[in-house]
């Protein structure tokens, strides 16, 4: 399977996020990618985490998630659509929700961003919980792969991936993670969990990203990613808006697997 990690630099402006996504998307349907996936908050990269709730949508109705299952339909892609806000417990949080789309256009599955991102180094200052509810349940899909097989993908985002026993519960084949790394943890952190993260899974991981200087100032890491279930990087783009892709081999990871039966060898 041909896969594709979008790497974008959203802006405050939703419709202008969208169509960034879209010729990006379109890049990767012509790269012959049955799955792309994009970065997490794709649609709005705010100038506070409130803006999130201006933005905010009910599940199965909304601009962001039609353009999802427009550009899916029309572009013939599975979309995992990186994150956008869905409405919260109250007006006053949303939930950072990742959607996945099939090729004819339906939702295929939903996560809940679990894990919530807090730091505090004295210059920077992020509390995700002040706006979002986080959710509680892992997800993943069955995605159809040509020879008949399925590929079972599991959900995750961004500051998730600091926490293996969700990646453990999913027992996936295939990893993703839509992210906006800071520039600051990104650049001490980002590449060693990924790389971790698919050896322990002994999965394939894709990880597109924000990657640089944003309108409202801030600077995320970047450097989307596609990793191996040995820790190899397969692609990787490091700054500023790009596609990359790569093909996942269900032969080499079910015979990486059967070399290295760790997975079976559990004990906890």
């Amino acid at each position: 399977m041909k896969v594709a990690a979008i790497q974008m630099v959203s802006g405050v402006a939703v419709q202008a996020n969208l169509d960034a996504a879209r010729a990006l998307l379109e890049e990767a349907a012509r790269a012959g990618a049955q799955l792309a996936v994009l970065p997490e908050n794709f649609c709005l990269m705010g100038h506070s985490e409130k803006d999130k709730l201006g933005a905010r949508e009910r599940f199965g109705d909304g601009a962001v998630q039609r353009f999802l299952a427009q550009s899916a339909r029309e572009l013939g892609l599975w979309v995992a659509g990186g994150t956008l806000p869905l409405a919260g417990g109250d007006d006053a949080h949303v939930r950072n929700t990742l959607l996945v789309y099939a090729p004819d256009g339906t939702c295929a599955a939903r996560y809940d961003k679990i894990h919530l991102f807090k730091f505090d180094n004295g210059r920077e200052h992020y509390d995700e919980s002040r706006v979002i509810d986080p959710g509680r349940e892992p997800a993943a899909f069955a995605l159809p792969a040509a020879d008949g097989r399925h590929w079972r993908v599991g959900l995750s985002v961004c500051y998730d991936l600091r926490f293996p026993e969700l990646y453990r519960a999913l027992g996936a084949d295939v990893l993703l993670v839509p992210s906006a790394f800071t520039y600051g943890t990104g650049q001490a952190h980002w590449e060693l969990l990924l790389r971790a993260r698919a050896v322990e899974n002994l999965a394939y991981v894709i990880a597109p990203a924000q990657g640089g200087v944003h309108e409202n100032g801030r600077r995320t890491w970047g450097h989307t990613m596609v990793v191996d279930p040995w820790g190899s990087v397969l692609a990787q783009h490091a700054d500023g808006p790009g596609v990359v892709t790569a093909q996942l081999d269900a032969e080499r990871q079910a015979r990486l697997r059967l070399q290295l039966p760790a997975l079976e060898h559990r004990v906890l």
